[in-house]
């Protein structure tokens, strides 16, 4: 079956990243997927409303939660789990983890596990292709705890300054791990801040799948046309903790709870059953193939081969040999 298209395509692929980021915890709690586990669980309108408005030239720079951005890009699910359960068939060889998914075909260079690791990188890929002449547009996802970082200031600084064709995407979902937006930044207007940099900038309801996505398609085409930056703060919510080690002692449950009714996934499904675009059937039947891809790429996963204790070395330069001879 085809993918569907428009707002019921929208729906159907969050369906898909909240049904694999379930698994994943059922998976972490099992011990079967090890290392540390960031889930998106509520975030899922950003993943879906942005990476999913790219050209295949684009490219995309994420964070340590990076499962739905991957999923959106069309980084085959198989090749994710493979990654999560460490083997060699992940998308990195089995050597990152949930942290460090990384698809060159599809220019998606991570998943990074340094809070705002991944910006000033962004800069260097949105440089690379202005002095190329390429049309592509770099896209750089973050949370808000990296807009406190001396790399955003510095990456958007320089982007501006340079005139180089970014399109930084902040997921503002109030917490920087355990500490509330409020107690972080004196100024919670992130888009206020970020246009001191001369970048356009403007706010956008992160739990609003259609939102998200005409927001993303009005910047990717400013950029495109004027080579120049953009800034979106995309304001959501994650309903699990910052990771599964996380005792989420730091916010009120009924926080929680008050934020789950703006969930993006149950507000677009009910729109679309009243205006008759999509039955309750179709999304069961969505949610029984999204369960079958989810089972044969588990499946698969653990079926596959850990790298050969001989390959540990393989991307190692030891003292003494010129860099790139790498074994």
């Amino acid at each position: 079956m085809s993918a569907p298209t428009g707002a019921s395509g929208l729906l159907r692929e969050m369906l898909r990243i909240r049904r694999f980021e379930e698994k994943c915890a059922e998976l972490y709690s099992a011990a079967r997927i090890r290392g540390f586990l960031h889930l998106c669980i509520g975030e899922e309108a950003v993943a879906v409303g942005v990476v999913g408005a790219l050209t295949d030239e684009d490219a995309v720079i994420s964070t340590y939660r990076e499962h739905g951005h991957a999923l959106a890009r069309g980084v085959p699910m198989t090749s994710i789990m493979a990654e999560m359960l460490g083997k060699a068939t992940g998308c990195s060889g089995g050597r990152g983890g949930s942290m460090h998914l990384f698809d060159v075909a599809r220019r998606f260079y991570g998943g990074n596990a340094i809070v705002a690791g991944g910006l000033p990188v962004a800069v260097g890929l949105a440089l690379a292709d202005h002095l190329t002449g390429s049309p592509a547009v770099t896209v750089c996802l973050f949370g808000d705890g990296a807009f406190a970082e001396g790399e955003f200031h510095e990456s958007a600084n320089l982007a501006a300054l340079w005139h180089l064709p970014v399109l930084f995407c902040c997921e503002n979902n109030r917490y920087a791990m355990g500490t509330a937006l409020e107690l972080e930044h004196a100024q919670t207007d992130l888009a206020a801040r970020a246009a001191a940099y001369g970048m356009v900038s403007w706010a956008v309801d992160g739990m609003d799948v259609t939102q998200v996505r005409e927001a993303a398609t009005r910047a990717l085409e400013y950029v495109r046309d004027s080579g120049l930056p953009c800034f979106l703060e995309l304001r959501t919510y994650r309903f699990r903790a910052h990771s599964m080690y996380d005792p989420d002692l730091y916010r009120e449950p009924a926080e929680v709870e008050e934020w789950k009714k703006a969930d993006p996934i149950p507000a677009l499904s009910e729109q679309l059953a009243r205006d008759g675009t999509v039955t309750s059937a179709q999304v069961e039947q969505w949610k029984g193939e999204i369960d079958d891809e989810i089972a044969a790429a588990v499946a698969a996963a653990e079926a596959a081969p850990v790298e050969p204790v001989e390959d540990l070395t393989r991307y190692l330069v030891t003292e003494g040999e010129p860099v790139g001879s790498a074994r």
